[in-house]
């Protein structure tokens, strides 16, 4: 179910192949529909530069993804919202990468979050069952908090003819 309207899409020739043409939106989205691992780029309160790889899911156009509140990705969002996610494969000659911009906000409306949570056992199997209970979820690893990435910008990075296709989504 897509809730915002189709991004505004352009080759970036600079960085393509002669004869690339832009990656459909519905590629791209389907690559992040489908992905098991995603990289989370955020900014440490120091500066530094932090990045994880983790589980996500991408639904109602944008992309979920949860954390213990202890640990350190957690922490960088409360002090920056700001983050990146990425995924692909790591083929020189084929497959599609993507790039998420982003801010990451906590999600905690309890409706949703168990819309989520059978997204992420529906994606990625019974191990990943979440019970959620005081707007966070909750499994084998304790409590997660979960963030929504609704998406800024979105680049799409196509092997084999190279071409780098970026999005831009209308703002609210």
């Amino acid at each position: 179910m897509s809730t915002r309207s189709e991004p505004f899409t352009e080759l970036d020739s600079r960085f393509s192949s002669e004869d690339a043409e832009p990656t459909p939106w519905a590629d791209t989205a389907n690559r992040l529909e489908e992905a098991e691992v995603y990289w989370l780029s955020t900014v440490h309160s120091a500066g530094r530069p932090h990045v994880t790889p983790l589980l996500a899911v991408w639904f109602d156009d944008r992309l979920y993804f949860c954390t213990g509140p202890t640990e350190q990705k957690a922490h960088n969002l409360e002090h920056n919202p700001h983050c990146v996610l990425t995924t692909g494969s790591n083929e020189l000659h084929s497959g599609l990468d993507v790039v998420v911009e982003g801010e990451a906000v906590r999600l905690t409306d309890e409706a949703r979050l168990r819309s989520l949570a059978t997204t992420y056992e529906d994606k990625y199997g019974s191990f990943w069952h979440f019970e959620v209970r005081n707007a966070a979820f909750h499994g084998e690893g304790g409590r997660a908090l979960v963030y929504e990435v609704a998406p800024s910008r979105v680049f799409g990075f196509a092997k084999g003819r190279y071409g780098q296709t970026r999005y831009r989504f209308p703002q609210p």
